[in-house]
């Protein structure tokens, strides 16, 4: 069955084609709330002709979003446009077999509990997962016995360097890239070393506090797992990373709905 997975963020919005859980072509577009349900359908009409990637057509569709707006425009165009196919969201009531211990799980990102099922199933708990997006920096984890059990949020890259952007009188947008060195001479790459380095030390620092913290047996060592567009800038910088997953809300995504489809198929 070939797969459209959807993960609607705040800035940009993923979509893959899996065929067999494998992620065979993947485009991210920018969520601009002002899109309309016809105009998205332009655009996923587009994407899907015009992909080269040789993956059977569209079965189904799997959809997360923490864009209330956006997935309005999804619900409305959906029936609309693809009536004929399977489609799941990721919302409160859809079983993900994650149970989410945490003092309201409607509040939890349907993506982190995504990213959440996809790292238990697919790496195994324990686990972290880190992902960089541009809006947030998102850390997830897993206990031993695949429960979520909660995480903690900090800036993204995109947003740090926008509000400095702002705020900052003599501050200027840069490209966001690594330094040649710590100890920058120019503003330029002082802005770069304190936003591509700094989160290379804060994530490093925030895994170590989750690992102190989750108190594990003597021996188990949790996985430590990157995603989102914007990991690669920061990876290599760090020490903590035993698994890159660049697509893992995407898989995350199909695993949410083989086990929803099999329940209305039963």
């Amino acid at each position: 069955m070939a797969l459209l997975a959807v993960d609607i963020g705040n800035s940009h919005t993923v979509l893959g084609l899996l065929d067999d859980g494998q992620v065979r072509a993947q485009w991210r577009v920018a969520t601009d709330a002002r899109r309309t349900a016809d105009e998205w359908a332009v655009l996923v009409h587009g994407l899907l002709v015009g992909d080269a990637a040789g993956v059977p057509a569209v079965d189904g569709v799997a959809v997360c979003s923490t864009v209330p707006s956006v997935l309005h425009e999804w619900r409305e165009m959906l029936p609309r446009h693809f009536a004929d196919l399977d489609v799941v969201v990721v919302e409160p009531g859809v079983r993900t077999g994650v149970p989410v211990l945490v003092d309201n799980p409607r509040e939890v990102g349907a993506d982190r509990i995504v990213n959440a099922l996809a790292a238990a199933t697919l790496i195994g708990g324990p686990a972290i997962v880190v992902d960089f997006g541009g809006t947030a920096t998102t850390f997830d984890v897993v206990n031993p016995a695949g429960q979520y059990v909660g995480g903690a949020i900090a800036p993204g890259l995109e947003v740090s360097i926008e509000a400095l952007d702002r705020r900052g009188a003599q501050l200027r947008s840069v490209e966001i890239v690594r330094p040649r060195t710590v100890i920058a001479r120019n503003t330029v790459e002082a802005l770069q070393s304190g936003l591509v380095l700094g989160m290379a030390s804060l994530v490093e620092g925030m895994v170590g506090r989750i690992v102190a913290e989750l108190a594990l047996e003597p021996g188990v060592e949790p996985a430590v797992v990157a995603t989102g567009h914007l990991a690669p800038l920061v990876i290599a910088e760090c020490a903590c990373f035993t698994d890159h997953r660049p697509w893992l809300t995407l898989e995350g995504l199909a695993l949410v709905f083989a086990r929803n489809a099999r329940r209305r198929n039963s």
